[in-house]
């Protein structure tokens, strides 16, 4: 199969690096890693990119001084136009922009010059031109104070710093591995001329709302042990990048142990919408439960040892029966307004993994004692 040469510009970067772990995975692209220092020579330059199917140009500076950020943009932009006049592969060129053109700033204006820069290039090799206009970009590893307002705050809350907001506006975002799939759309589907493409954000968010988000996870975190609401797929992203930022110390968790003389049990994963799930162990004869719930339902499945399983629906005589073993672990599911015990029917300590749909609340626990087994 003949590969699709791809090179990038800024590989190295938030988005580039995301898209090299992108398009590592795909079995027809071959990728070409231009590095920044090339563009201070053309002539090595042009080598490496002479072979490309097409090119993706991510690489630019959006923080420095105006003249800084300006020049060097430009700079990068010129450079690969000459390159491409020199005999070589006319390739396909994706060109990174953004929403911020139409702006004054010195970012913005460089990215406006740089697409007519590319379009005059484009009409004149009758190339094929991607522009992408690109609203903010989130995601994980992005550099704090550089990339975004996002890895700006994540980096802060989980180093023990407080965020402050500047210019509270409304941010249109788009999660990293979103954007990079539409870029590798693109690559496999070329236009015939120049397109220039709005790349619409997923979510909209004021800087204050987005903070007050962030400052959430960070209790859930931290304080409350606990996994948010995470109802959207916009929050589960956030929350995966919010996680990123964690040094690897905060990732260790250690959850309280309760022993007695029954055995062990600890509450290992907590979820504010979505319950918990907790272990237990339990010593051969022992029975745990003897106890019923009017809105908490529950699973119990055994993963090592023999265990026997009783329900009994309150107000009635029948006792219902469930011979369980961790060799053929299944789930058990405990309704509401039914007596249950576990009992350890075997001749080694009882290994149980338990979901309940909410977490413990011992203030509000809706336990109550009732034995499965009647005199």
């Amino acid at each position: 199969m003949k590969k699709i040469r791809v090179g990038i510009t800024g590989h190295s970067g938030f988005i580039g690096s995301h898209l090299v772990n992108c398009l590592s995975r795909e079995q027809n692209i071959s990728i070409v890693s231009i590095d920044d220092g090339l563009f201070d020579d053309l002539d090595n330059l042009a080598i490496r990119i002479k072979d490309c199917d097409c090119v993706v140009h991510l690489a630019g500076m959006n923080r420095g001084s105006e003249e800084e950020i300006y020049s060097t943009n430009i700079k990068l932009a010129k450079g690969l136009v000459k390159c491409f006049d020199k005999p070589m592969k006319t390739p396909h060129l994706i060109f990174a922009s953004s929403i911020l053109n139409a702006t004054d700033s010195a970012f913005g204006k460089s990215k406006k010059e740089a697409e007519q820069i590319f379009m005059s290039w484009a009409k004149q090799s009758k190339a094929a031109l991607s522009i992408f206009v690109i609203p903010n970009v989130f995601g994980s590893f992005g550099k704090p104070f550089y990339n975004s307002v996002v890895a700006t705050f994540c980096y802060q809350l989980t180093h023990g710093e407080r965020p402050k907001i500047i210019n509270d506006r409304e941010l249109e975002l788009i999660y990293i591995n979103e954007l990079t799939e539409v870029i590798k759309n693109r690559i496999d589907k070329q236009p015939d001329s120049i397109e220039t493409i709005r790349i619409p954000g997923t979510k909209k968010s004021s800087v204050t709302a987005l903070l007050d988000i962030l400052l959430d996870f960070k209790e859930h975190y931290f304080i409350k042990k606990v996994i948010p609401a995470l109802p959207e797929q916009f929050l589960v992203n956030l929350y995966n990048v919010f996680i990123s930022y964690l040094d690897y110390t905060q990732l260790e968790y250690s959850p309280k142990l309760h022993v007695d003389n029954r055995g062990e049990l600890c509450e290992i994963i907590k979820l504010a919408e979505g319950g918990q799930v907790f272990f237990s162990t339990t010593k051969p004869g022992v029975i745990r439960g003897d106890h019923y719930h009017t809105r908490k339902f529950e699973r119990f499945c055994v993963v090592l040892g023999s265990a026997t399983i009783r329900l009994r629906k309150i107000g009635t005589q029948d006792v219902k029966e469930y011979k369980v073993d961790g060799k053929d672990p299944q789930f058990i599911e405990i309704p509401v307004l039914h007596t249950h015990h576990i009992e350890n029917a075997g001749a080694v300590d009882l290994y149980t993994v338990f979901w309940c749909n909410e977490v413990f609340d011992p203030a509000n626990a809706d336990t109550y004692a009732e034995e499965v087994l009647l005199d």
